[in-house]
């Protein structure tokens, strides 16, 4: 790549009333890679966002988005929603990145994807599952992990209908109680699924309380996105998995 484009530029699908998928990728953003986002709907913004909101979400026309991001000739493209697939199963994920694949030209990650391989990298077999969602949707999202292999042990939940702000309210000290609940001693890490949900600014913190890896669904995107940009160095500060030799 030419010196005037930087190293890799990263597009970043983003659900519209998500605030802080952006702050975290600009916090784990690699030296030399430009972020470009385009917001996407299909859902309401005014309802909690349960597996009828996701679900719609996931299934939600991208032509439009995809299209503002192309205009920057992505390396790479973020699907940064975790739910939205989450909801509708590892074939449709692995589908839709397929998709977004195909009509942007970019590689493509999805979080929920993104999730999938980080364990997989890891040789993770068991984990303990946090996330701001409503029940309903947990249950969907321990389906999925046990798709592709991954047991749940223990799942630890807000228990409380938050609404789409109020996930991303939630104050980086009650994402870490939340995370510290989810530990059992048969798990191998702990994953913090959602990237509106501020996972990031507490990896470094949880893992030297539970003595494992913790997986966030935005830290899980920028590893998987570095791999498909042919970017192999470390990044300190973010957890063991970004903090891999590769």
């Amino acid at each position: 790549m030419s010196s005037s484009r930087g190293r890799a530029r990263f597009g970043v699908l983003v659900p519209y009333t998500n605030t802080n998928l952006e702050p975290d990728m600009t916090l784990m953003r690699p030296e030399g890679v430009s972020l470009h986002v385009a917001r996407m709907g299909g859902y309401d913004q005014d309802e909690v966002p349960d597996h009828n909101q996701m679900h719609g979400l996931g299934a939600a026309d991208l032509t439009e988005p995809l299209r503002l991001l192309q205009a920057v000739n992505p390396d790479v493209i973020l699907y940064g929603c975790t739910s939205a697939t989450l909801t509708h199963g590892p074939a449709f994920d692995r589908s839709l990145a397929q998709q977004i694949k195909q009509e942007s030209g970019a590689e493509t990650v999805t979080a929920a994807g993104a999730l999938g391989h980080a364990l997989s990298e890891l040789g993770i077999g068991r984990i303990g599952f946090a996330s701001p969602y409503v029940a309903a949707i947990n249950d969907m999202a321990i389906d999925f992990l046990a798709e592709i292999g991954i047991e749940t042990v223990k799942r630890s939940e807000v228990g409380a209908a938050l609404d789409n702000y109020g996930q991303g309210e939630l104050t980086p000290e009650a994402v870490y109680e939340l995370g510290k609940k989810a530990d059992h001693p048969e798990a191998e890490a702990i994953v913090l699924s959602c990237t509106d949900m501020r996972s990031v600014e507490i990896i470094a913190q949880l893992e030297a309380r539970v003595g494992k890896p913790v997986i966030t669904s935005n830290q899980a995107m920028v590893y998987q996105g570095m791999q498909l940009a042919g970017l192999s160095e470390p990044l300190v500060g973010f957890g063991q998995l970004l903090g891999r030799e590769r």
